[in-house]
């Protein structure tokens, strides 16, 4: 699997937004500077994650993006299938492919299984505030939060 620049400026954008909530709406051009990727590109992000329900804009002077979803509640497995599509680490475990002919057979689907099972339960357990604090390991999702 290979995560895509739309992906990896995704989860980079949020963390700079997570780290600027208190100022309310922050300008894209502000997030461009301080992320160095183009205004263009980061566009083109927001509009999924506005779409997936994790930011909100507003035009205009004052205006920028926002959180929508508190940074405790978005995994960067969510900001992933958002940018990305599925994370199945081969297209027979994705739900679009249907199911393969040897799908009963295959000596090795149990390995693939078992990645995408320890990739989707990594993914899920890191937030974009585990970023913000820079723990990337995050929790597995068996686990309490930490109080």
């Amino acid at each position: 699997m290979l995560i895509s620049t739309k992906g990896r400026y995704s989860l980079r954008l949020l963390v700079d937004l997570a780290e600027h909530r208190a100022q309310g709406f922050t300008p894209l051009k502000e997030i461009a500077l301080r992320q160095d990727i183009s205004e263009k590109y980061l566009e083109s992000i927001i509009r999924l994650l506005v779409a997936g329900g994790i930011l909100s804009g507003v035009r205009g002077k004052g205006g920028g993006y926002r959180m929508v979803v508190a940074p405790e509640d978005c995994t960067v497995g969510q900001v992933l299938r958002l940018t990305e599509g599925p994370l199945a680490p081969v297209s027979c475990l994705t739900p679009a492919a249907g199911g393969c002919t040897r799908m009963a057979d295959c000596p090795t689907r149990p390995v693939w299984q078992e990645l995408d099972r320890l990739i989707r339960d990594y993914l899920d357990g890191v937030t974009i505030a585990d970023l913000t604090r820079g723990e990337a390991r995050g929790r597995s999702p068996t686990e309490a939060p930490a109080q």
